[in-house]
Parts: structure tokens; sequence; C-alpha cells
């Protein structure tokens, strides 16, 4: 077998002269039949080298855009790459021996140097979005908006217990823009205004709130205290001149009669949970006065007549009339507290659904109830009491061409639509909003705008 194995592999055999024993299961084997010893194997790396030979330049210029390129400003000269910016509105300032009957139809422009009140009191959500498209805030005068200036100036000699009106109308037929008009002429003439465009934060819950057990009504301290800034910022030169009739006896500082009204105000600038109480103390303080006469503009009015989404300690929905701030406002606007010269002025929205203008309110105001009104249905006696006295201003719903038209042309000169001018898509638009203020602009222009 040795033989025969040898020859297969190649190898010699030498003859062996004796063998040794081995264990039995152990294999012979001899020194030429040794396997060598198993070495490691050593790894070796490749030696690929990407872009061998090549010499790198970390200084070569980025590669050619080829078309993104910008083009040279003299192939730009043409009119189809010219841009339409917004230019500045040249329009007449808004004064008030401007507002004549010949005014009405006209578009003109509010100072913005002169007072901060529109960015001070801020405006509601349609007007600012038309404001941000345009150069300049603006609006255009209309017949009613004469009228209602005349009730004004009558006003500025007379109790506001007279003179509490509210604007009612259609959705989108300017009620929001009237006011807007009324506050900016009232500080020009030199009155107190305080303007509330959104009276639907003080009862959505949106801002923070505490108990009083003095007055056992819930206080808004924060809110309070912004708007006792802003009335600052808007009528500052005017209250320099004013001073104090009663005494506060504040913890933190007391103020006593005949002191600057600035003095007051200061303590609900300095110490925010006495801002509630000094603004309350404000109200009384301009109810007394009578060297100015005061405007108290409030948009969303009905808001204040519904029932408000902040919460008691048993989870209880809490009257707006239970919070300090509404509860005052609603004085003034019924007549239990009066201002010895101004005029009161609200205004109906029916934009939020939460808040509808309640029953009460608009048999008060001799409107049509849009749902029953029969004898069996709760009246609130509260709020009943709150909507006595009050005088309705319908603002028309539609507006006249005259009117359109200068809105029409006042966007044709803010660069801000892509209609040609003429009557012709003038009338389609006017036509297709049925003359609504809101639906002509924002449905019928604002559709066309170039952003």
């Amino acid at each position: 077998m040795l033989l025969v194995t040898a020859l297969r592999t190649g190898r010699a055999v030498h003859p062996t002269t004796g063998t040794l024993a081995t264990p039995a299961g152990a294999v012979a084997q001899t020194r030429g039949y040794a396997a060598p010893a198993a070495k490691n194997a050593k790894k070796v790396s490749s030696k690929f080298r990407p872009n061998a030979g090549k010499r790198r330049d970390s200084k070569r210029p980025g590669r050619d855009p080829g078309l993104f390129r910008p083009m040279s400003v003299n192939n730009l000269t043409h009119p189809v790459f010219e841009s339409e910016q917004r230019v500045a509105l040249q329009l007449p300032v808004f004064r008030p021996e401007a507002i004549t009957p010949t005014a009405a139809s006209k578009a003109l422009a509010f100072p913005q140097n002169e007072s901060n009140l529109l960015k001070a009191y801020g405006l509601p959500t349609n007007i600012l979005v038309d404001y941000l498209l345009l150069s300049k805030p603006c609006s255009v005068v209309r017949e009613v908006t004469v009228s209602l200036l005349d009730q004004l100036d009558n006003a500025a000699r007379s109790s506001s217990k007279d003179n509490r009106v509210v604007l009612t109308g259609k959705p989108g037929c300017g009620k929001s823009y009237l006011m807007v008009q009324a506050v900016q002429y009232c500080s020009q003439k030199g009155w107190l205004s305080l303007y509330i465009p959104r009276a639907i934060s003080l009862v959505n819950s949106s801002t923070s709130y505490v108990y009083d057990p003095r007055t056992q009504t819930y206080g808004q301290p924060a809110y309070a205290q912004q708007l006792l800034k802003r009335f600052v910022d808007v009528n500052g030169s005017l209250i320099r001149h004013l001073t104090l009739r009663s005494s506060y006896p504040f913890d933190e500082r007391p103020v006593n009669s005949g002191e600057p009204l600035l003095n007051l105000i200061n303590v609900g600038l300095e110490y925010q949970h006495q801002a509630s109480t000094a603004l309350s103390a404000l109200f009384d303080e301009l109810a007394k006065q009578t060297k100015y006469p005061v405007l108290l503009a409030i948009d969303d009015l009905q808001a204040l007549y519904c029932r408000s989404q902040y919460r008691d300690p048993f989870f209880k929905s809490i009257k707006s009339y239970h919070l300090t701030l509404p509860r005052t406002l609603l004085e003034f606007v019924s007549g239990k507290r009066v201002f010895a010269r101004g005029a009161v002025l609200g205004a109906l929205s029916s934009q939020n659904t939460t808040f509808r203008t309640p029953l009460e309110l608009i048999e008060a105001l001799g409107l049509e109830p849009s749902g029953p009104s029969n004898p069996y249905v709760p009246r609130e006696s509260e709020i009943v009491e709150y909507a006595k006295g009050l005088k309705n201003l319908p603002v028309p719903e539609k507006l006249t061409v005259d009117e359109a038209a200068s809105i029409f042309e006042l966007w044709q000169q803010a660069k801000a639509l892509h209609l040609p001018q003429g009557d012709e898509p003038f009338l389609t638009k006017y036509t297709e909003a049925g003359g609504n203020a809101r639906e002509f602009v924002q449905k019928g222009l604002l559709q066309t705008v170039a952003m």
C-alpha cells in the first residue's frame, strides 16, 4: 500500500529495517510524509488609486453654470423684463377740514407722521391685509362717512349718554373701515380716543385672568396693561394736561388727587397685577374731566354681549359682564356710566360665528332676527339692560358706482392688479360683487394680485 501511494504522489520510498510499535488508533507517519507547517496569510492592500497620475489643483475654478448665468444689464432693457414694483400712492391727506360733502367718493391717505394711532391700537384683520398690499394706509370717503362725522362733531359738546351709536349692516359693507375713519377723525380733532379693534379677544380666553374679590369680577391684567400703554402712546400729548380728581390708595404707590393723570397710568404700567384697577380708575377720570371729548370705539361689539369662553374654578362658563374690562365697556355702552363730553361707537360683525349677535341686542337695535323671536324664547335680563338706548346707524350694503370706481383706481395706482384699465373690467368686477365692498376688493380685485 505504501508503494502504491508513493507512486501516485510521485515520492520515493525508502525501505525500513524495523518498525516501532504504535499504540492502537495512532497513525504511523515517516519524516518524508510530514506536512509543512501552515503560515498566516498576509493582507495585501489594493494598489488602485483613483485619478492616479493626475495633478490636483485646489484653486481650480468652478464649473461653468452655462444657461444659469445671469444676463448682463444691457440685455434686460426690453419691457418684458421690467417688473412692476409698488409705488408710493400720491393721495390727498385725510384731514378734518377736507371731509366735506364734496370729498365723498375720494380716496384719502391717513397721516403717518403725526400720529401712530393705527400702529398702537392695531386694525381688524381684513383691513390689515389690505394695508399690507397697499403702500400706505388709506380709505375712500363715503356719504355715510360724512354723516357719521357730522354726528361726532355735535357729540363733542354733549354727554356720551345721548351719543351711543352702533354701526350695522350686511357683512362686508364697510363698517370697520367707517370706524377707522371716525377714530382717525376724532384723534386729529383733539379727542381722547380709545379704540378696541377686536373685542372678541376680550372674551375668547386668549389672555390670562384672575379673580378679584374686591369687585367680585375677573380681571385681565396683561390685556389691561397693554391697553394702558396704547392709550398713552396715542394720547400722550393730551393727558399731560389732565390731573386727578380722586385719590387711589394703591399698596405699591398711593396716588392722590391733584397729581397728573399720568401717575395713575404709570402704576398700571409698572405693576401688572394693578393694571385692571388702574384702567378702571382711568375710565372714572376720563368720565369726570370736561377739557377734552372722549371717543370709545369698539369693533366686534356683539362679542361683549355673548357668553365668554373663560371658565371659573368649577369649569362653568363665565359671563362677559363678570369680566372687569368687558363689564366696564358695557356700562359705558349702555349709559350706566357716561363721559361728560364724548361718544361711544360700536360695530357689529358676523365673521366669527362663535360670537353671534344675541337676540337681546338685535331687538334693542331694531334689526330683523335670524331665528325665533317669539315671547317664549328666553331673554337674559342683564343683557337687555346693557342694550338699552343704543342708536342704530345702518351702513349702505352697496357701494355707489363712484365709490367703487375710486377703489378700483386706488388699486390700479398701486400696481397690484392684472386688470387692464377701462370701464369693462371695472363694471365686470362691480357686478360680480353685487356692490358689496368686501366682495369687490377681496374676491373681485385681489384675485388678480401680482404677488
